[in-house]
């Protein structure tokens, strides 16, 4: 199992427990992250599970793709490092990963 932290924009931490191959959302509503809301379900449809990556995390994990980076667009507040938590999966060299939870998200 891969730890996976999420940091809500009140600074409270919440850890989830993932399988490789699980994405960001999913651990995320598994742990009860409220403000991941993924209204489509993972569908890459919607940005309500918008979260931003650390610079290091950013560069390790795979790009967005074109849909992604397109949805992205239209999340509150997108930043440099931002992703669909929908997007993300998780892999085996993800232990420890850090997501932050925008305040915009609540």
């Amino acid at each position: 199992m891969i730890k996976v932290t999420f940091v809500e924009a009140n600074g409270n931490r919440i850890e989830a427990m993932a399988k490789a191959g699980d994405t960001l959302m999913q651990a995320a509503v598994g742990a009860g992250v409220a403000a991941i809301a993924a209204e489509c379900g993972g569908a890459c449809a919607c940005g309500t599970c918008h979260c931003v990556l650390s610079e290091d995390w950013f560069s390790r994990v795979p790009a967005p793709a074109s849909d992604e980076a397109d949805m992205l667009d239209f999340v509150i507040d997108p930043q440099p490092t931002s992703r669909l938590s929908c997007q993300v999966v998780i892999g085996e060299d993800m232990q420890g990963i850090e997501v932050q939870v925008p305040d915009s998200q609540i």
